[in-house]
């Protein structure tokens, strides 16, 4: 389960009142806190540029912040594309990553203007032969690991022992393989995994070359950069100097790019929600929030994460608790198994990194409303528990 601390009760105190004034739950959007990890992840890969990962949260806003920082941007549906295209985003800034496409959905994306996208088989590269003079693709290669809270590699990745084959095969068809890419899986613990992944790519590389082939010029390492759920002191220095070590090794004309989503974006939002009833069922106090499972928490189910809870109260007495969703159904636990002190309607419950693969996998089951989201402005610092003063707010 995750962390819950407890916090003296006047630290709650700007809490209630923006839940007063926007009403509850919220999602606070906090883009200079996004745009700080961004640079923090950029400066530990020198000389990667980053593509953002949209579908880990794709607000407005966040997206503008981080395109007028330079970002890049990867997308995997059309929809997201759509979502690019109207705030301005230039194409040649993006990359189609999702292995499966449609026909359609390619000549959406080249409509658009986007030219990079990512195959894994020879089905998907046939798909490309009526476009081959305008694409450069990627060929996507799985590595599985263990360290990985979500393994990507099972659904998606050719065996590195398939390269050759599929490589010769877009020769013969006219296809330009510009590059290679992997994902080791979504919020990887141990980066060696990707320095792993770095050293067999390299290998392909330089094994393609000495057949005297065309070059391959790319080589994308995907994302898996974690958010510190547990580890408030994770350091991204530290993290990447084995990924560092291994790009060290790569061909000078080898030009990497990453994409990382959860890292920029879980830090990015805190998460509001409120006990709307309450309830002791065999000696356990069960607390019903306005959030859930089914909303904003919807990563627990999907991404296979536990957030840091924050509970605001003076007490010093504990009890054997539940924090519950608002839906009918009983699978809308937010966390048991907790000690808590006494809570009353009202009191507020904060969710801290709650920015990565949360309201863009909530549903709308009971009919309840998706959670508000409410920006912060730029000029605001992140928001933590201990603060007794919140800048102003802007909604959105």
């Amino acid at each position: 389960m995750g962390r819950v601390q407890v916090y003296p009760s006047s630290h709650g105190r700007d809490y209630h009142r923006l839940l007063l004034q926007h009403g509850s739950p919220l999602l606070l959007l906090d883009c200079h806190q996004a745009e700080q990890q961004y640079h923090q992840l950029k400066a530990a890969l020198p000389g990667v540029n980053l593509y953002y990962a949209v579908k880990s949260l794709n607000h407005p806003l966040l997206l503008s912040a981080l395109a007028r920082i330079g970002s890049g941007f990867e997308m995997a549906s059309c929809g997201e594309m759509e979502q690019l295209r109207q705030l301005g985003i230039p194409p040649q800034s993006t990359i189609h990553t999702h292995p499966i496409k449609r026909d359609a959905d390619i000549r959406a994306v080249l409509r658009y203007g986007c030219t990079t996208f990512v195959v894994d088989n020879a089905d998907e590269l046939g798909k490309f032969q009526p476009y081959r003079h305008r694409v450069g693709l990627l060929l996507r290669l799985s590595f599985r690991s263990r360290k990985a809270r979500v393994d990507l590699s099972k659904k998606f990745g050719c065996a590195p022992a398939a390269v050759g084959g599929l490589l010769r095969q877009a020769v013969h068809m006219g296809i330009h393989i510009k590059g290679l890419c992997f994902h080791v899986g979504s919020q990887c613990a141990d980066a060696l995994a990707q320095a792993a992944a770095i050293e067999t790519c390299n290998e392909v590389i330089r094994r393609h070359h000495a057949t005297g082939a065309a070059p391959i010029s790319y080589l994308d390492i995907g994302g898996g950069f974690p958010a510190p759920y547990r580890n408030e002191g994770l350091d991204i220095e530290l993290y990447c100097a084995p990924i560092r070590k291994a790009l060290s090794a790569l061909p000078d004309h080898v030009r990497v790019i990453a994409e990382p989503g959860r890292f920029i974006s879980a830090p990015a939002m805190t998460g509001l929600t409120t006990v709307i009833g309450r309830a002791v069922r065999d000696d356990v106090r069960w607390y019903y929030l306005d959030d859930g499972v089914y909303g904003a928490f919807s990563g627990q189910l999907f991404d296979h994460v536990r957030y840091p809870l924050v509970i605001f109260s003076d007490s010093h007495r504990r009890f054997n608790s539940v924090l519950a969703g608002p839906t009918c159904d009983s699978i809308d636990l937010i966390a048991e198994n907790l000690r808590l002190p006494p809570l009353q309607l009202g009191d507020v419950v904060a969710g801290r990194l709650m920015g990565a693969y949360t309201v863009v996998s909530a549903t709308l089951f009971n009919s309840l409303e998706k959670t508000r989201i409410v920006a912060l402005p730029d000029a605001c610092h992140p928001i933590e528990p201990s603060r007794t003063a919140l800048c102003p707010t802007a909604t959105v």
